[in-house]
C-alpha cells in the first residue's frame, strides 16, 4: 500500500490515480472479453482521464460518448466511437456522425430526423430500448424507472419501420452484479427477441461492475457465453465507465482547521458538493484510509467541506488519534464518477490530478489555476 501521507511529492488536494490497480481492473475485463467474445469499451460519462488511454487501449476496444465533445474526446481513444443523447442536436449532427461509428437515437421522432445523414457518414444505426425492468437502487440513477425518459418501450416500437436499425442499446444497470446481468438480459429478451435476427450489434450499457471485490465474474462469463452462442450473429457489447477506473484511486485532502459545535468538526481543504458530488447524490459514506465509523475508535469528527455550504459535510467517523491541522486524510476510491463531475463551485482551489507509476513513482498530470476559475465564468 503506497504511504500517501508521506509522499512529499503529492501535493493536496489531489486526485491520484494508483496505474497498478488500473492494469489490473483492465486485465480482469480483457479475460471477460476473451472468454465471452464481447466487446468492452470505455464510458467516459464514468470515467474520461484522457492521459491515462494509453494505458487502456490495448485492452478497450474504444469508447462511448453522451454527446459532441465527449464523442470528440472518445475519437482521441483511437479505436471504436459510439454515442448515445437523450436527444441530438441537427446543428450538432454533421459533426457528430463525422465522428463516431455506432450511434443510437433515443426516440423514433430522433431517429427519422438524424437517420439520412448518419448514413451518409457510414454510421451504425441503433435505437436506445426501455425494458421498464428496475434494478438500480437509487431513483435518480435508475434510467427505467416509471416514466423515464430514457429509451423506446417495446409498446411503442409496435409497427415501426425499423429497416435502417442496426442495434440496441439497452442500459438498466448501476453498480450491478452479474445476476442483474442476467434478470436483464431475460427482461430484453422476452421484449426484443424478435427483432434480433435484423440486428447485428446489441449495446448492453454500463453497471456491469465486474471489478468489484465480491462480484462474481465465473457467472458473468456463463450468462454472456449463453447468450451469445443463442445469438451469434450479435455482437454485443458492455461499455462500463466505474468497473474499468474502481478503486484504482483515492482523493488527498488535508485538514485546514478543526472548529466546535455539539462535537469536533474537521474542515478540509477539499468540497464534498464540488469534488465529490455523488457521495450527496447516491448518496453514500466514502471510505477513509485507516477511519472507522463514529465511535469505533478513540476519537469521532464530523467533517466538513471548505465551502460556505451549509450542507457540505460528511457522516462522522473515527480515528485512533486526534486530527491535527495540517494532517493528511486519503478518501479512497475516487476515481469513476468523480472527476468527471467536479465543479470550480465558490472558487474552492480544484484537485490536482496524478498518477503513481507501477515503479512507485509519482507524476503530476495537471494542477488547476485561478485562471482555469476564471475560464469557466464570463
Amino acid at each position: 500500500m503506497p504511504h500517501w501521507t508521506n509522499n512529499s511529492d503529492i501535493q493536496s488536494p489531489c486526485y491520484v490515480l494508483e496505474e497498478q490497480k488500473l492494469l489490473h481492473n483492465l486485465a480482469l475485463i480483457q479475460r471477460v472479453q476473451e472468454a465471452t467474445g464481447v466487446e468492452i469499451i470505455l464510458a467516459l460519462k464514468g470515467f474520461s482521464m484522457w492521459s491515462c488511454f494509453p494505458i487502456m487501449r490495448p485492452y478497450l476496444q474504444g469508447a462511448t460518448a453522451s454527446g459532441l465533445w465527449e464523442a470528440l474526446l472518445a475519437k482521441e481513444f483511437g479505436k471504436q466511437v459510439h454515442a448515445f443523447s437523450p436527444a441530438f442536436k441537427t446543428s450538432e449532427m454533421e459533426e457528430i456522425c463525422q465522428t463516431v461509428d455506432h450511434l443510437s437515437f433515443n426516440s423514433i421522432a430522433q431517429y427519422l430526423l438524424h437517420k439520412s445523414t448518419a448514413h451518409r457518414h457510414n454510421v451504425s444505426i441503433g435505437l436506445r430500448v426501455n425494458p421498464e425492468h428496475q434494478e438500480a437502487d437509487t431513483p435518480l440513477y435508475d434510467p427505467c424507472a416509471p416514466g423515464s425518459r430514457l429509451g423506446i418501450t417495446a409498446a411503442q416500437l409496435k409497427e415501426q419501420d425499423l429497416s435502417d436499425v442496426e442495434g440496441f442499446h439497452i442500459h438498466a444497470l448501476c453498480e450491478s452484479d452479474s445476476y442483474a446481468t442476467e434478470r436483464m438480459l431475460n427482461a430484453i429478451e422476452q421484449q426484443f427477441s424478435e427483432y434480433f435476427a435484423k440486428l447485428k450489434w446489441l449495446n448492453l450499457g454500463g453497471g456491469h461492475l465486474m471489478t468489484r471485490a465480491d462480484y462474481d465474474v465465473e457467472h458473468l462469463i456463463e450468462v454472456l457465453q449463453r447468450f451469445t452462442a443463442k445469438y451469434p450473429h450479435l455482437q454485443v457489447i458492455l461499455e462500463p465507465g466505474s468497473a474499468v477506473a474502481w478503486d484504482t484511486g483515492p482523493l488527498i485532502c488535508e485538514v485546514v482547521d478543526i472548529v466546535e459545535n455539539n462535537g469536533p468538526i474537521g474542515i478540509l481543504d477539499i468540497s464534498v458538493t464540488a469534488h465529490m458530488p455523488d457521495v450527496l447524490e447516491m448518496p453514500y459514506r466514502p471510505n477513509i484510509l485507516g477511519a472507522g465509523a463514529a465511535d469505533e475508535l478513540p476519537y469521532t469528527y464530523k467533517l466538513g467541506g471548505n465551502s460556505c455550504l451549509a450542507g457540505d459535510m460528511l457522516p462522522a467517523y473515527s480515528f485512533a488519534e486526534p486530527l491535527a491541522v495540517g494532517q493528511r486524510l486519503v478518501f479512497t476510491d475516487m476515481m469513476h464518477y468523480t472527476m468527471v463531475k467536479t465543479t470550480f463551485f465558490n472558487g474552492i482551489q480544484h484537485p490536482a490530478i496524478g498518477v503513481l507509476k507501477t515503479d512507485g513513482t509519482f507524476t503530476l498530470v495537471r494542477e488547476f489555476t485561478y485562471q482555469d476559475f476564471k475560464d469557466r465564468l464570463s
